[in-house]
């Protein structure tokens, strides 16, 4: 039992070594220091949502308004600097916006008894409706205000390292710490594992599931500020599909769908892969149709990996 733990924990890190070594004999560039920390970079905010993914998935549940959630968070970014909001005040406001719309997703699952499939559908679909009338489809540009510390952020370095591998590290140790060191952690662990035992043993599991669907948004708020940063200006369009790579990410990373087992840094390890994977086939000039392909094949990989698993 302990070594079929340990060969489902080791699974995706092998699949992650495989491919990059595969990529660096297909092309020289992939493994220069530049291109490295471009990756890592374009990993970062797919990193982040999947982290509040994570959350959700270990409880069974799913949150497909994650990328929506990303788009209405950073047009408010953007709008709040534009009126001379300070930079700090506005972080924490959209910030804030987003954690409020994952507990709104919660209430709606728990106390509403919505699945959580078609709860979050609904708020994918009324946030993104939502950015394009605040919008009227049209980008808002975020170089005003403090753009300069804003742009930080996301086109920043230091030590010679992109900002938001900084901050992709620190959402991921919090995150870690937090599944792995306290109270909340084990609680999230328990409800996914069984659900009726956790309720019967006084757990209030209407509580925590509202809170990962907070800790969902709050994090998908934390990926729009990033991107809105880098591009200096929200896109009402972005975060399209990004709720299939967070997806992804995590089970990739050996996250069951099922809930109760899954661990953070395996998911940091199915964001490299898929990250990887776009940037190699980036590297190849490879069509983003076909990109689309093979992100739908590791999918269905990890999904019937899981599966066997758990037979």
């Amino acid at each position: 039992m302990a070594n079929r733990v340990i060969a489902g924990r080791l699974r995706p890190v092998i699949g992650l070594v495989i491919l990059a070594v595969a990529i660096s004999c297909f092309s020289p560039r992939f493994l220069t220091t530049g291109n490295i920390l471009n990756v890592l970079r374009q990993t970062s905010i797919n990193a982040v949502i999947a982290t509040g993914m994570t959350f959700v998935i270990l409880t069974g549940g799913i949150d497909l308004s994650v990328g929506s959630i990303l788009a209405y968070s950073g047009v408010i970014m953007a709008a709040l600097l534009a009126t001379q909001v300070p930079l700090f005040a506005s972080i924490v406001l959209v910030l804030a916006l987003g954690a409020a719309i994952g507990v709104v997703t919660g209430l709606v699952i728990t106390k509403g008894k919505v699945q959580p499939f078609i709860a979050t559908f609904v708020s994918m679909t009324l946030l993104r409706g939502a950015t394009l009338v605040f919008t009227d489809g049209k980008p808002i540009s975020a170089d005003a205000g403090p753009a300069e510390q804003f742009a930080v952020l996301g086109q920043g370095y230091g030590f010679g390292v992109p900002v938001p591998i900084f901050i992709m590290v620190g959402v991921l140790g919090v995150a870690y710490y937090v599944l792995r060191h306290t109270r909340f952690g084990r609680y999230v662990y328990a409800l996914g594992g069984n659900e009726e035992a956790a309720r019967l043993s006084g757990l209030r599991t209407g509580l925590i599931k509202t809170a990962v669907y907070a800790v969902s948004g709050l994090l998908s708020a934390t990926a729009g500020i990033i991107l809105t940063s880098r591009l200096s200006s929200a896109q009402p369009t972005a975060g399209a599909g990004y709720e299939l790579d967070a997806i992804a990410a995590v089970v990739v990373g050996g996250t069951s769908l099922s809930g109760g087992s899954g661990r953070i840094l395996g998911t940091l390890v199915g964001a490299l892969i898929i990250g990887i994977l776009n940037n190699a086939l980036n590297l190849m000039n490879v069509s983003s149709y076909y990109q689309m392909i093979a992100k739908g094949v590791i999918i269905l990989i990890a999904v019937l990996l899981d599966r066997k698993s758990e037979a």
